[in-house]
């Protein structure tokens, strides 16, 4: 169902430049009709959250829906429970620091619909971290694992930024931070 969006919600797309014989650039779209046949596989890549500027450098991720999981569930079914849903997202760590995602209080908000849809707001810990690409998609199959929980959607927000006081008592202790 979602195989045409990559974990950002945008459409897949190939794009090739051609140069012409007085050295202008061209943008020329690849997609075919179906009743043209194609001449040679060509693979089709996905943007990445790194297109387009250089991550290592101070770039930053664009906040907005990044991740989406599960499938609705049919009706009548059981909704998953607030905690169940946050001992899932307590299964997702970052990788540069040794405490889960929820403890460090990444998760702002989850809100979870009667028919099971939920709804994830985070953040990461700086725009440039390196693993914004990844992230968002493991905490939505992490809640979208969940008995009871459909369709899951996972937004990124940059505001109110991350600092250290969002973190839990636990994570602080973990961290030697108290």
């Amino acid at each position: 169902m979602w195989g045409a969006l990559n974990i950002f919600g945008k459409k897949k797309q190939e794009v090739a430049e051609t140069q012409s014989a007085d050295d202008s650039v061209a943008v020329a779209s690849l997609s075919q009709t179906p009743d043209q046949a194609p001449e040679a596989a060509q693979p089709v890549y996905a943007p990445s959250p790194w297109d387009g500027g250089d991550m290592g450098m101070g770039g930053e991720i664009q906040a907005g829906l990044v991740a989406r999981a599960g499938s609705a569930l049919e009706p009548g079914s059981s909704v998953a429970e607030r905690d169940a849903i946050a001992a899932a997202l307590k299964s997702v760590y970052d990788p540069e620091i040794p405490v889960d995602i929820y403890e460090l209080g990444l998760i702002y908000e989850v809100n979870i619909e009667m028919d099971g849809t939920v709804h994830l707001v985070m953040t990461l810990t700086a725009p440039g971290c390196p693993v914004a690409g990844i992230l968002p998609q493991q905490v939505a199959d992490a809640a979208a694992s969940v008995e009871g929980v459909g369709e899951v959607d996972v937004t990124l927000v940059w505001d109110p930024p991350w600092d250290m006081e969002k973190m839990s008592e636990d994570a602080k202790l973990a961290l030697g931070m108290y």
